[in-house]
């Protein structure tokens, strides 16, 4: 089942002689519980495409459907609400609260969804899970950055969201941090069928990934599928058409996959 489809979806900003299309006619479809990337050099549209998807903007034209309701039909105050039942966000930056601890901070959607009807055995499953039940009582200046990425994690799936959607979240992070925060994406997906769209320039972090989607000059241009591959293969896969793109590769070393993977 199609969780997300975007149909000739374009963005363009300016007027007249000043116009940018930053998306060019946009299709495609994310099934339930795919692990997608969109893989792109800066400029390229791929945050665009995510914010556009997270309803943080609206497209020039085109349609967005989400569990098969457009979100260009609702008003402000309908998506407000159907973005925070059924769309999860993990940015680069954290975008932690710094006044509230970290149980709190990973607590705060469903407050404001729930109001005193938290699921708190659910709240410290996902804390256990993602290794950060110890920390629950630390404030985010007092965390390093991959224990702010788990915290955002958790944070983006407290309210069971239809789709999460992570814009580069392993930009800030070293390559050793990036592996731990991307096998816990990958064990998300896999544990609570989890649909997750990832916007990333890196080809190690798209390796992660069961599906690439490829993105120039606001166009996809290619895709590639891991089926069967090794995600070493897969990484490898991904360079060769990363170098298509003129853009960065990875400056982080290639490390041997679980046998999971």
């Amino acid at each position: 089942m199609s969780i997300l489809e975007l149909r000739n979806v374009e963005k363009i900003y300016g007027e007249k002689d000043n116009q940018v299309k930053a998306l060019r006619n946009i299709n495609l479809k994310v099934e339930e519980g795919e692990f997608v990337a969109i893989v792109g050099t800066s400029g390229s549209g791929k945050s665009t495409c995510l914010n556009l998807i997270g309803g943080l903007d609206n497209p020039t034209s085109g349609q967005i459907f989400i569990k098969n309701k457009e979100i260009g039909s609702l008003s402000r105050k309908e998506l407000t609400i159907f973005r925070r039942r059924n769309i999860g966000f993990v940015f680069q930056n954290y975008s932690l609260m710094p006044v509230l601890n970290v149980y709190d901070n990973v607590a705060l959607p469903v407050t404001f969804d729930c109001g005193k009807h938290i699921n708190r055995k659910y709240i410290e499953e996902l804390l256990r899970e993602l290794g950060i039940w110890e920390k629950r009582k630390k404030y985010p200046n007092e965390l390093s950055g991959g224990q702010q990425q788990r915290v955002a994690i958790a944070r983006a799936l407290a309210n069971k969201p239809s789709i999460l959607l992570c814009d580069e979240p392993t930009g800030n992070l070293d390559s050793a941090t990036t592996i731990e925060v991307m096998g816990l994406l990958k064990t998300s997906c896999r544990k609570y069928n989890q649909t997750i769209l990832m916007v990333t320039h890196d080809a190690f972090s798209a390796s992660y990934c069961n599906r690439i989607l490829f993105i120039k000059d606001g166009q996809v241009f290619n895709e590639l599928h891991r089926g069967t591959d090794t995600r070493k293969e897969f990484f490898t896969k991904i360079l060769e058409v990363v170098s298509v793109l003129g853009g960065e590769q990875s400056c982080l070393l290639y490390t041997s996959p679980s046998p999971r993977d």
